[in-house]
């Protein structure tokens, strides 16, 4: 069964806790930790917030784009092939952290700036299959439901930080 459709109210708040809490629960793990401890498979928070930033780029970087041009044809990008190719995994934690805040407050900035009629404006999104049509609350709200369950590995992970040192 399809999960309702999240209001714009909800996308925003979701898309700005996020990071908050993804930086209270790494507050005080030693860089090490984050970079070598497993807490999702084979990914450490190193690449679990690698692949955070990728779904950024992939998703939420078409928003702007949809809102300075009128309906845009704009070419889809695999947050997985992209992890591939950008280097986040080999930045420190903290300083990828800092980069993924930056650039989710200059997407809060836009949202939350944006007439509700600003949230359906589209985009035509082609490759991996049918051309399809797009909104800008479609890739906002994408990024909100894809986040948690990331977030909450890396807060199991770290959950008992003082414990563990």
């Amino acid at each position: 069964m399809p999960r309702p459709p999240l209001t714009i109210e909800e996308t925003l708040a979701m898309l700005e806790e996020h990071p908050r809490r993804i930086a209270a629960a790494t507050k005080g793990v030693a860089p090490a930790r984050l970079r070598r401890e497993r807490i999702l498979g084979e990914w450490t928070a190193v690449d679990v917030l690698a692949h955070l930033r990728c779904c950024e780029d992939a998703r939420g970087d078409f928003i702007p784009l949809m809102l300075a041009t009128r309906r845009p044809t704009l070419r889809a990008i695999d947050p997985r092939t992209l992890f591939k190719k950008v280097d986040y995994r080999e930045l420190e934690f903290a300083a990828s952290l800092k980069a993924w805040q930056r650039q989710r407050s200059r997407l809060l900035k836009l949202l939350n700036g944006l007439p509700r009629s600003g949230w359906s404006r589209t985009a035509v999104v082609t490759g991996g299959g049918l051309s399809r049509e797009r909104t800008v609350l479609f890739y906002a709200s994408w990024l909100a439901r894809h986040e948690p369950a990331h977030v909450g590995h890396i807060e199991r992970a770290f959950a008992n930080v003082s414990r563990a040192r």
